[in-house]
């Protein structure tokens, strides 16, 4: 398949949807309202509802049967990134190339911005799941998942983890407990979601579970490394800066060598985890192979 043009054909697709599905900048008070869909539209690769799309395909579901639920992801995932922006937490002054949204609209909306995203994510998913009358038990314990992977015991305490653990010696179970939820769970629950509502059985789940996994780690394995190697104008934001706010990494535990094996390990594994699902995982296949040569 031509991974360049699928990516660029559902990320066109994703984008028309979240145009349409969040409020208009003129709507009241629009000072929130432009800085939700600054954050939303200053770029992205918008992977993670790429791969919700790619999943429910694998699963013999299509990209409109999971299209709402994806861009609820995804709004989540910019939520992560407008608090991870702010300075008492990254402090970056840049994202996807552009100024970061405390950086235009001041810290306080910036904060409001991100917690209305994730507000707004979830009322996309409750209506999804209203409006869906098949399984629809099946789509409120999704929609619990998605919480959970995004609260205290998912993606946040990572990030509180991440935080207390900067200055502090370097140790293997905190960086996996890090890195799987600040990174995996939200990536896990971006592939679970496509599987459910694409009505996957129980071992097509736990095979997309594993895929997740894996794939979850091998990504910030290469953000890790990218951060190191990569060109800030093709990230779209600074490099350098794990290093600068002594932050715990898999290169500063095993070097850069071994833990570029460690990514392809894990992609490796990702795709074995898809041999049920044949062809129609082509794209998940994909996306991972290109994870070990992305450069933003």
């Amino acid at each position: 398949m031509d991974l360049q043009l699928y990516l660029q054909e559902k990320r066109n697709y994703i984008n028309s949807v979240l145009d349409k599905i969040l409020p208009p900048e003129t709507t009241y008070p629009e000072s929130i309202h432009k800085a939700m869909r600054y954050s939303v539209f200053a770029g992205g690769k918008r992977l993670r509802p790429i791969l919700t799309i790619a999943a429910a395909e694998a699963c013999g579901g299509s990209a409109d049967n999971v299209i709402e639920a994806a861009c609820a992801l995804e709004l989540i995932h910019t939520y992560t990134l407008i608090h991870d922006d702010l300075p008492a937490m990254d402090d970056d002054d840049y994202r996807r190339g552009k100024l970061t949204c405390h950086k235009v609209f001041g810290e306080a909306i910036a904060i409001l911005a991100g917690d209305a995203l994730l507000t707004y994510a979830f009322q996309i998913l409750a209506r999804a799941s209203l409006e869906n009358k098949v399984n629809n038990n099946i789509n409120l314990e999704n929609i619990l998942y998605i919480a959970k992977s995004v609260g205290s015991q998912g993606l946040i305490g990572g990030q509180v983890v991440d935080l207390e653990s900067e200055n502090k010696s370097l140790n293997e179970d905190i960086l996996n407990y890090i890195h799987k939820n600040k990174t995996a769970a939200l990536f896990k629950a971006a592939i679970k979601t496509g599987g459910v509502v694409a009505g996957a059985n129980e071992e097509m789940l736990a095979a997309l579970d594993d895929y997740a996994q894996f794939y979850g780690l091998a990504f910030q394995i290469t953000d890790d490394i990218l951060d190191i190697e990569g060109d800030s104008k093709e990230i779209g934001k600074s490099v350098g800066s794990d290093e600068k706010n002594n932050k715990l990494t898999y290169p500063s535990l095993y070097g850069i060598e071994k833990s570029k094996t460690m990514a392809e390990d894990n992609i490796n594994k990702a795709i074995e985890s898809l041999a049920i699902f044949g062809t129609k995982a082509e794209a998940l296949c994909e996306i991972a192979k290109y994870t070990l040569k992305r450069t933003s």
